[in-house]
């Protein structure tokens, strides 16, 4: 004998209204929609940009590296950087000083390039500018 079997059948419809925020597809289109979500969305993508800003910032504060080497050989495998906008150091090492002042600057520096031509004067070296009177000056990396 057969047994009948059963199937039972079940119908979603469509028309079916969920109780709102019972799901997690609800809670995030109410979150969405709401009036929160702009200030927030606005909020973090500024701490975002100002903490990539502060990090790409780091890199510009870092001192120049300085290899001093007592042997007159070359030092090789090393790479030397110099700063921006300073030229090479010319072997006669002149400076410059002001008419009016007590410090001395190498010609590239920004405290030089202040000093109005009339009141600029020339050293050929460094001992020359001291024994002038003048001293280093501090805003002038390199100077002793």
């Amino acid at each position: 004998m057969q047994e009948d079997k059963k199937i039972e059948e079940y119908v979603i419809s469509e028309d079916l209204e969920y109780e709102k925020g019972s799901n997690w597809q609800d809670k995030l289109r109410d979150f969405l929609s709401g009036k929160y979500f702009i200030p927030i969305t606005i909020i973090l993508i500024a701490i975002i940009t100002f903490s990539l800003g502060r990090i790409s910032g780091l890199q510009e504060k870092r001192p120049p590296v300085r290899v001093i080497s007592d042997n007159s050989g070359e030092v090789k495998g090393v790479s030397i950087q110099q700063e921006k906008g300073a030229p090479e150091q010319s072997s006669s090492g002149q400076v410059v000083a002001s008419k009016n002042g007590t410090k001395y600057h190498y010609p590239w520096c920004a405290g030089a390039k202040q000093i109005s031509e009339k009141n600029k004067i020339t050293f050929n070296s460094i001992e020359e500018a001291r024994a002038a009177g003048y001293s280093p000056a501090t805003n002038c990396k390199g100077l002793k």
